[in-house]
């Protein structure tokens, strides 16, 4: 996570395919442009077919997500796009509403919330097929959510700027031969091959932020996890895990934590490759985090690293050491709260991908993962329908962002 654009927008995510394409209404001019009474929610919601979520779970999933929605819809511009101050649409949030809203089955691309939040967001297409305001930058992670977003609507009117916007991801993503942010050519064993950074002249180092964002649009826009670029990518997501064994020295964290967990970023001090964690150092080298450690677990399932690899294990044994839906897991207690609706985001994104519905701890305990977040959300969730984080750091003082977070992450549940 860092700082910029959408500093906070670590997002990431952000996305998915799912709610959207089963029991739309057939009137699609009569589609209303707020949500149906959240005390109704509609019956043509989907639910895991394995009787994962209870029925009371579902029904306050359900009447969660209608709120988060209703919520969303009312934040809307006059253009149709959404953004962090009012009458300011912003690319990213708009992708981030848009993708939510059609993955509710009452919503689909000839609903008018979407076409006009479409034609909103993509004017903010450049001719380099990137999705993103040339003035503020943040380029990957703007396109990224963009790609999600149109990726969910499978809109055919989409198709060559889907196209063009992953062949501009493509290009962010550094490869031996591209330069450094001191002109320099990056060879093939340079630490930051396989990364992607925010791209502005002094924030062109990559973290697993960025990373991780890029590989979930590729993902979501169908790349296979063969592709060369999702390989590259898992080679850099690897050096910032927490676990140097077999790493054979491509590994950017200080030796003594092991944990298995993920830090942000690989970082150049005083002419030295270092590990840099949002979680500050620990005494025995560099804090594994929750939202990091996610983030890392869900990018190499993406790239189709097997349930038994030692890498995948190593992380899923820190989820089971730190389960928890109180903080940001194993950041400092001063910055516990800090990017937690990211991490409530990425940690059902992941654990979806992972495939298991209970989850054990290290001491046995059980966790129903979906009813555990559906319960956490609940009790958050304000009277409005929102959400909203009181540690602001990394622009979760948005209500809009961060309603977006939750309602991405309760879809998940239903998946």
């Amino acid at each position: 996570m860092k700082s910029g654009l959408l500093k906070g927008m670590i997002l990431a995510s952000v996305l998915f395919v799912g709610l959207a394409g089963c029991g739309r209404s057939k009137d699609k001019d009569k589609q209303p442009t707020t949500k149906p009474a959240a005390t109704t929610p509609p019956k043509t919601f989907m639910a895991p077919a394995n009787n994962a979520i209870d029925a009371a779970h579902l029904a306050r999933v359900r009447k969660d997500i209608n709120e988060g929605l209703k919520f969303l819809l009312e934040q809307r511009n006059d253009d149709g796009g959404w953004g962090f101050a009012p009458g300011q649409s912003h690319p990213a949030l708009t992708a981030m509403a848009l993708k939510a809203i059609l993955q509710h089955p009452e919503y689909d691309n000839e609903s008018a919330v979407v076409s006009e939040g479409f034609k909103c967001l993509l004017k903010f297409r450049q001719s380099d097929g990137g999705f993103y305001n040339p003035r503020e930058g943040n380029a990957n992670y703007v396109t990224s959510v963009a790609v999600m977003a149109m990726a969910t609507a499978k809109n055919p009117a989409h198709k060559g700027a889907l196209a063009d916007a992953v062949r501009f991801l493509r290009g962010e993503q550094i490869i031996p031969g591209s330069k450094t942010p001191t002109g320099r050519d990056v060879v093939e064993k340079h630490p930051y091959v396989g990364g992607v950074s925010y791209g502005s002249e002094d924030q062109n180092r990559p973290d697993l932020s960025n990373v991780g964002m890029w590989m979930e649009a590729l993902h979501e826009a169908g790349v296979p996890a063969d592709d060369p670029a999702m390989q590259r990518a898992l080679a850099f997501v690897a050096r910032l895990q927490n676990r140097t064994e077999g790493t054979e020295g491509q590994v950017f964290v200080v030796r003594g934590n092991d944990d298995g967990g993920f830090i942000y970023a690989v970082s150049q001090k005083d002419g030295e490759f270092v590990g840099e964690s949002k979680a500050k150092e620990g005494r025995r080298g560099l804090r594994s985090y929750g939202s990091m450690t996610y983030t890392g677990f869900k990018s190499m399932l993406y790239a189709n690293v097997a349930r038994d690899d030692p890498r995948v294990r190593a992380a899923y044994e820190w989820i089971r050491k730190y389960w928890s839906l109180d903080s940001n897991p194993n950041m400092p207690e001063l910055q516990s709260k800090q990017g937690l609706f990211y991490y409530y985001h990425v940690f059902a994104k992941a654990l979806r991908a992972w495939g298991q519905d209970e989850i054990p701890n290290i001491r046995g305990v059980k966790h129903n993962w979906r009813h555990e977040l559906i319960d956490v959300l609940a009790v958050k969730q304000n009277q409005n329908g929102s959400w909203v984080n009181s540690a602001s750091r990394w622009m979760e003082a948005s209500p809009t962002l961060v309603t977006c977070y939750a309602v991405l992450a309760l879809q998940e549940t239903l998946k």
